[in-house]
């Protein structure tokens, strides 16, 4: 075979191979990456089922007697001061009873005046009547029926005085009765139902049957957060502790609390999940967004750390290992790291990494391996 056509074989060998080489080599995987940078990381602990927005104080109320709906003094949505009257059943009876006591009282005041004063006039002339004895100018007896009539008649005036402070109980005992008959807001609030219109009969609660209440009352000048906590992180949680509240209808929002209350018993809704509940109450409220009953979710911090390297929590691997993209060999290499505080985002780096490393977010990818050719999909970033 001459020379010239052995050479063209042989290029066209050799190009072959390397054809073959190039295109059977491992591809390149995508993966998206985060830079470590410096911000706050916190230890927190969260509710294991969905809390709810509490009003600090809320009353249903109910009148404590039967009777059929007179007036309703405010509708739903009303603002109410304390003792502010609410409802009032017909009445006019109880009314009458307090008229007559109050007029009671009246006569009562008078008899007892007329008594006193009969009382004073006796004393005046008994009193004659035991000086002119000692001058022999009375019988002995004369002067002793004029003491015991001035004696007798002091006691019907003490009697007549007592009978008037009886009178004045029977108007209060009249004015409570009436009282049984109205509602009255026990503090300052917002009317969040009512249940009875103009006309139509209420009726007081059966024991342990529960019936719906006349005007429910809430005061939502103070709010909370109720929520379960795990059992095995409950002992870590303490009064007073700052946390963050993120509720289902805004999201895009955290409201800052403390923890006001933990309780000193555990729950058994859930025999292989039992829980701890808290309250979370919240130091800065809205008005128009934080409504009672509404779902929310606590998040107790246990301790933060400020201006710290952190790395998404995802980019962290059992073993405590990260994968760490090279970009000038186009490769991702496994990487040792320290970690400190953690939470469901972030989680502090205390040694191994360096501010600017990029770091790899999707960890689930398969073929990825340390010293594997890797390219950045898309990106992700930090918030």
């Amino acid at each position: 075979m001459p020379r010239r056509t052995l050479a063209v074989v042989a290029g066209i060998v050799v190009a072959a191979g390397a054809w073959f080489a190039y295109a059977s080599r491992p591809r390149p995987i995508d993966v998206e990456v985060v830079a470590v940078d410096r911000g706050t990381v916190a230890e927190t602990v969260t509710n294991t089922r969905a809390g709810t927005i509490e009003a600090c104080r809320r009353a249903k109320l109910a009148p404590p007697m039967g009777g059929q709906i007179a007036k309703l003094h405010v509708k739903k949505g009303d603002t109410v001061k304390r003792d502010q009257l609410l409802l009032e059943l017909w009445n006019e009876d109880a009314r009458a009873q307090v008229t007559l006591a109050e007029r009671d009282v009246v006569a009562s005041q008078s008899r007892a005046e007329e008594a006193c004063v009969g009382a004073a006039v006796s004393r005046r002339e008994a009193t004659r009547y035991a000086s002119m004895l000692e001058r022999k100018l009375v019988a002995v007896d004369a002067a002793e029926r004029s003491k015991g009539d001035a004696d007798s008649r002091e006691a019907a005036c003490r009697a007549a005085t007592q009978n008037t402070l009886v009178s004045r109980s029977r108007v209060d005992a009249a004015r409570a009765a009436l009282d049984r008959t109205r509602l009255r807001a026990p503090f300052d609030g917002v009317v969040a139902e009512i249940n009875g219109e103009l006309g139509e009969f209420v009726t007081p609660s059966p024991i342990g049957i529960a019936t719906p209440p006349a005007v429910d009352v809430v005061d939502t000048s103070c709010i909370y957060v109720t929520a379960p906590i795990d059992e095995v992180d409950a002992p870590r949680i303490r009064e007073g502790m700052p946390s963050r509240v993120t509720l289902d209808a805004f999201r895009d929002k955290r409201f800052p609390a403390h923890v006001r209350r933990v309780a000193p018993y555990v729950l058994e809704v859930e025999k292989q999940a039992r829980t701890v509940e808290i309250e979370a109450e919240l130091d800065v409220r809205d008005d128009r967004t934080l409504l009672p009953g509404y779902s929310a979710d606590v998040e107790v911090i246990l301790d933060e750390r400020a201006d710290v390297l952190r790395v998404p929590t995802r980019s962290v691997l059992e073993g405590k290992r990260v994968y760490v993209f090279d970009p000038a060999a186009g490769r991702v290499n496994a990487r040792e790291v320290t970690t400190g505080l953690s939470n469901w985002e972030f989680t502090e780096i205390t040694s191994g990494l360096a501010a600017g490393d990029q770091v790899v977010t999707t960890v689930d990818r398969a073929k990825l391996a340390d010293g594997v050719a890797a390219r950045i999909g898309t990106p992700a970033t930090t918030k």
